[in-house]
């Protein structure tokens, strides 16, 4: 193996490959973190939890920063706007078994910025630093940050942000390159990621719109980069991961998998998620997992309209089953 890039270092954890998942509410949970972590993910984060809601710690706040060990190194991440809140909830994840507490500056959700949480914290940098400098004292493992570009057009502070983050002490940032108010709108900008990268000496971690691996090995190279982090491009195809691992390994990139083949890993992810969350929880879960496997598999619409209707998860994986013997049958036809 000759690797093309080097790892990423926080503090004293060596990621290999500096490829990160990047933390999705209501998706990623431990379960679909193990099973994602084999692809080839150097790091995993957890879905981002709020501060305030780890102070009463409530079983389903709790089970979001639960791990099962095998995705290790995991970092978790917070989201709050008060200093102290914060530093408390780091204390509690770290004492959980989080190797890394991730600060959210970059969540445009609602139900998290009218709460002045998030991004929403952008458009005030001094509770910013305030918040930082709190959760690097507060906990013995590193401290990252990840942030957009500003709150809007108007404020892009990211780079004073990502400078007060380095004297704080924080030890990596990620960078989302949209401002908060275009969510996922347009293009991620690259060239801001390039910028911030110049500006600081501490590890920076780009993420936006990574779905291509020659195009995420492009944007890498030509940003500086030491990592990239992958979000949604990853749901119902884990095998990009893989992709990107094996050319930063020097190799070629694995051929995608058959739809077949994709259907079987969605069984398996299904299966998975009904053993450990139970079957009325999983089976709505796995509704928009199952939407993304079934992407470009003739037929997807009308299985999709029929998936969503069935909450019996014996039901979904028998039509699972059922599309990939008619798959495989059409393509004995074609040979």
């Amino acid at each position: 193996m000759s690797r093309v890039v080097s790892p990423l270092k926080i503090g004293p954890i060596e990621v290999w490959p500096p490829l990160v998942l990047a933390p999705m509410s209501g998706v990623t949970n431990r379960t679909m973190r193990a099973l994602y972590k084999p692809f080839g993910l150097g790091l995993t984060v957890t879905e981002f939890v709020s501060s305030n809601a780890l102070k009463y710690g409530h079983q389903r706040t709790m089970e979001m920063i639960d791990q099962h060990g095998l995705e290790k190194p995991v970092s978790t991440q917070l989201w709050g706007d008060d200093p102290e809140t914060m530093a408390q909830a780091a204390r509690v994840v770290r004492e959980c078994g989080a190797d890394i507490v991730d600060i959210n500056f970059g969540c445009p959700a609602p139900k998290v910025t009218k709460t002045n949480g998030g991004s929403a914290c952008l458009r005030d940098p001094d509770r910013c630093e305030e918040i930082m400098r709190a959760v690097v004292r507060a906990v013995d493992c590193p401290v990252t940050m990840k942030m957009r570009l500003g709150w809007n057009e108007d404020g892009l502070v990211y780079v004073d942000v990502a400078k007060r983050a380095q004297d704080a002490g924080v030890q990596a940032v990620t960078l989302h390159a949209r401002t908060a108010k275009q969510f996922y709108r347009g293009n991620a900008d690259w060239e801001h990621i390039a910028r911030l990268k110049r500006s600081i000496d501490i590890p920076v971690i780009g993420n936006g719109d990574l779905d291509d691996p020659h195009r995420a090995m492009e944007r890498m190279r030509e940003s500086g980069v030491d990592a990239i982090m992958l979000g949604r491009a990853t749901l119902g195809n884990p095998w990009l991961i893989g992709q990107i691992r094996d050319l930063m390994e020097g190799r070629e990139a694995q051929r995608a998998p058959s739809m077949a083949d994709r259907l079987r890993f969605a069984i398996v992810h299904y299966r998975t998620m009904v053993d450990e969350l139970g079957e009325s929880r999983a089976v709505p879960q796995m509704r928009k997992h199952v939407a993304l496997y079934l992407k470009s598999v003739p037929g997807a619409a009308q299985l999709r309209e029929r998936i969503m209707r069935i909450d019996a998860a014996a039901s979904v994986i028998e039509l699972l089953e059922e599309k990939i013997t008619e798959l495989e049958n059409a393509s004995l036809v074609a040979a």
